[in-house]
């Protein structure tokens, strides 16, 4: 059911969660050549999070439910913790098709159904934009299309990364491009920022440049700067002047020292390193550390095999004194261009 206008605030990832929405992959176009691997590796995955927070696992239907849960008793996932309900579609990135829960005044959690058109750059299917609304059937929670001008928005929830308290990360690449994967036409930053504020709480939005390479979402935030508490951010960097991913890199590293949080203060940046170049069938991969995800009792990162993995957990660790810090390896999971924060989303 569609609701009437409220006060919202989207929580930053740190906050309480019901739990967390992932999709089991049976689509072999989203990791061609690897399906087979990915899916062992989903289930490490959803092993770990059932250790630390409820999970809401999507089945495709009947007989995909009964081996995935073989496969996950297999592992010995805490199998009381998962609740599998059967839903097909045919992309696995719960981030960007899935829900985006903000809380209304009330502190009643209302789903954001934005618009999902594949990133403005495959096919769109009903399947994958109809998941929020699947979910508010599910959860027995109210669902809310944003609007704007009329047109009903579409974003991505990799696009954007809050602190809970009205700051807001995102890129000019994936927002405001105007030739390329194009998300809402003719949109100023003014018309986004009114939307942040209007279903977000936002109130200061901070602009940065260009995402990594390889990222088929053309600049999603989640791939190279996330907040770790109202103050903080991690931003990936590196050294290298001859790294692919430099000179963005830079540039968003300068634009972060001279922006200021809500409150006027400056943001505290801690620098988080990219693992080496991960390659596939001659393609650079959109590898990440920043790509992690947040849950209620753990943070879990995604690792490359790379030296650089026992680094970036412990930088990670050190902004999570309270939350276990689990690696993921994710060599194979990344050929579907993205890794566990793409994949998942919480629910409140």
């Amino acid at each position: 059911m569609q609701v009437e206008n409220h006060q919202y605030r989207l929580p930053a990832e740190w906050e309480q969660q019901r739990s967390v929405l992932i999709l089991f992959p049976y689509n072999s176009k989203d990791f061609p050549g690897k399906l087979n691997t990915v899916k062992w590796a989903f289930v490490e995955f959803v092993k770990k999070l059932s250790f630390n927070v409820p999970v809401t696992l999507l089945v495709a239907d009947a007989e995909h439910r009964e081996i995935v849960t073989q496969m996950l008793e297999d592992s010995a996932a805490n199998m009381p913790e998962i609740n599998m309900v059967e839903y097909s579609a045919p992309r696995v990135w719960m981030r960007d098709s899935g829900p985006i829960t903000v809380l209304d005044e009330n502190q009643k959690p209302v789903i954001l159904d934005f618009k999902f058109n594949n990133w403005a750059r495959y096919t769109y299917c009903r399947a994958d934009d109809f998941v929020p609304q699947f979910i508010s059937k599910v959860l027995e929670e109210p669902f809310l299309q944003p609007v704007y001008n009329r047109r009903r928005v579409v974003l991505e929830g990799g696009a954007i990364d809050v602190n809970g308290c009205g700051s807001l990360l995102c890129t000019e690449e994936c927002l405001m491009s105007d030739t390329e994967q194009v998300r809402n036409p003719g949109f100023t930053k003014k018309d986004y920022e009114e939307i942040f504020r209007k279903y977000f709480g936002v109130t200061n939005v901070i602009w940065l440049g260009r995402g990594i390479n390889g990222d088929d979402t053309h600049g999603h935030i989640d791939d190279f700067c996330r907040f770790v508490n109202p103050s903080t951010v991690l931003l990936c960097r590196t050294h290298d002047p001859d790294d692919v991913n430099y000179a963005a890199l830079e540039d968003n590293y300068k634009r972060l020292k001279k922006a200021r949080l809500e409150n006027g203060k400056p943001i505290k940046i801690v620098e988080l390193p990219m693992p080496g170049a991960v390659c596939f069938r001659n393609l650079r991969l959109p590898a990440s550390y920043a790509n992690f995800l947040i849950t209620n009792n753990a943070v879990l990162v995604p690792t490359f095999n790379d030296p650089n993995d026992r680094i970036a957990l412990d930088i990670i660790a050190s902004q999570f004194p309270d939350r276990k810090v689990i690696g993921i390896h994710c060599v194979d999971i990344i050929w579907g261009l993205g890794s566990l924060h793409c994949l998942s989303h919480e629910l409140r």
